[in-house]
């Protein structure tokens, strides 16, 4: 399906170098803020006090949230936990009090706005479980980022599983870095929108490479460079109907979700648009420069065997 199609190829990788240029002042400025600011971690990864409440009526979540913020508890998780009566919340370590006098300001806080609520359970999780929390959510980005790898490998050539990789991990290190500068509050949802950003990406680049695998196979007299640029060219009308519904959909979560879906979906805002850019301009421009060929994708066949090219193609009778 497309809903237009360009019939002139556009020359994206005349600019490559200069955007790649772009990219990688990017990718050390994310990573320098990452190091001296560090993200900032919730309390799953952390450690805090959870806090059960419950209230004789259905709860207003928004009104709980503001009494939390004039305790300066900003942006800390508050959902419904059961019922519409009972929240949840999920409060940062306070250097100089225990969970139990945590607790206590904020019950006499609530009770103050709503003298009807009543405290259900209050619990301690430490900092072990947070470790444990950030180690399996770098080992699940590692496997990822393997798999990823290995399967381009098999389907491509190694040059495209090494592109794709480089695209991704410019990507996710962005996405932290944007994190880290804004101390935006990095948690398990945030983590589950990297992880889905990376899968995002690298669906992006395995659409453009098929595209270049099969231009190879079309037009023998392409350059390298002629050959991606018809192969992005001719996907651009595929990636703005997917790209641009899926983005519809995230705002939508973005302005429209409340706080608790709020970093979930900035996430993965950022994340979509850097991925539509990196599998143009660094998949495809690392691959150009690591010198992917169509002998890499597409085997000499014996003589008489026939030929793979397109009917319509006038060098179809080439030698190759």
């Amino acid at each position: 399906m497309e809903f237009f199609r360009i019939k002139k190829d556009i020359p994206f990788m005349r600019h490559a170098l200069a955007l790649n240029a772009v990219s990688f002042a990017t990718f050390i400025a994310s990573v320098f803020f990452l190091i001296t600011n560090g993200l900032n971690l919730s309390v799953e990864f952390t450690g805090g006090t959870v806090i059960e409440v419950a209230y004789e009526q259905p709860a207003d979540v928004q009104a709980v949230r503001e009494v939390l913020t004039t305790l300066n508890y900003i942006d800390v998780p508050v959902q419904n936990f059961g019922s519409a009566r009972d929240v949840l919340m999920r409060l940062p370590t306070v250097t100089g009090q225990t969970s139990g006098q945590q607790s206590e300001v904020v019950l006499t806080a609530l009770r103050a706005a709503d003298p009807t609520v009543t405290l259900r359970r209050t619990e301690y999780v430490g900092p072990q479980v947070g470790d444990e929390l950030a180690v399996n959510g770098l080992m699940a980005l590692a496997a990822v980022i393997i798999g990823i790898m290995i399967y381009l490998a098999v389907r491509f050539e190694w040059k495209y599983a090494v592109s794709a990789i480089i695209a991704n991990l410019h990507d996710v290190i962005i996405i932290l870095g944007f994190f880290a500068f804004f101390q935006w509050e990095f948690s398990l949802a945030v983590l589950a929108a990297v992880l889905a950003v990376l899968g995002y990406s690298v669906n992006e680049s395995v659409v453009i490479f098929d595209r270049i695998r099969e231009t190879f196979r079309r037009y023998r007299k392409f350059t390298t460079v002629e050959t991606i640029n018809h192969a992005i060219t001719s996907t651009i009308s595929r990636t703005i109907i997917t790209h641009g519904s899926t983005q519809i959909m995230v705002l939508s979560m973005l302005f429209f979700g409340g706080p608790t879906l709020h970093y979930f979906a900035l996430a993965l805002t950022i994340g979509i648009l850097f991925g539509i850019y990196s599998s143009v301009f660094v998949a495809a421009a690392v691959g150009m420069w690591l010198g992917i060929r169509r002998e890499d994708l597409i085997k000499a066949k014996a003589p008489g065997a026939g030929n793979d090219t397109d009917p319509d193609d006038p060098n179809a009778g080439a030698m190759v």
